[in-house]
């Protein structure tokens, strides 16, 4: 990762990664809001709780990448909340001879957290990140602070500064 998070702002040992985050937000000078809400994890449910539109939710899948027989990938892929990943297109842009979603143990494992809580950021180094570019139109991304019960509201180029992904297009029509 070459952003400011997971790497140069390092979080104090023995934190949550959802403590782990807003330390590292904070060090970095994000502008971001905190919102409470019941919790929930499937995306147009939680931006309605959240009062968004859901394609500012910052939607994020664990994607597995075999390169030949040998060697394994795995991408965060972030999309607009309203969007579906294209694997074809994550296949493509990494080389792969085959692509599927993680199995859940293995994102939640790569991730840090829960299924419905992934954060859009990377702090795992086997775990590549990429955002498509349709998110970079949106001032501020929504998405679970690695718990079902709170969410980030974070200005999107602090995001990009922070997060560091690879952009790519990688969804496609509904």
């Amino acid at each position: 990762m070459t952003g400011e998070l997971g790497g140069a702002v390092a979080a104090p040992e023995g934190l949550e990664l959802y403590e782990r985050l807003i330390a590292d937000l904070d060090a970095a000078g994000a502008r971001y809001r905190l919102i409470d809400h019941p919790p929930e994890g499937r995306t147009d449910l939680v931006s309605a709780l959240r009062g968004h539109d859901v394609a500012c939710a910052a939607k994020c899948l664990v994607v597995m990448v075999k390169i030949g027989k040998k060697r394994t990938r795995y991408v965060l892929a972030v999309v607009p909340g309203d969007a579906r990943l294209d694997l074809q297109a994550v296949k493509t842009l990494l080389g792969g001879t085959y692509v599927a979603f993680a199995g859940r143990d293995k994102a939640e494992e790569l991730a840090g957290s829960v299924s419905s809580t992934v954060l859009p950021i990377s702090y795992h180094p086997d775990l590549e990140l990429i955002a498509d570019p349709a998110l970079l139109r949106i001032p501020e991304l929504y998405f679970n602070a690695a718990r079902l019960d709170r969410s980030i509201a974070l200005a999107t180029d602090d995001y990009v500064r922070l997060a560091a992904p690879r952009i790519a297009p990688i969804t496609t029509a509904n």
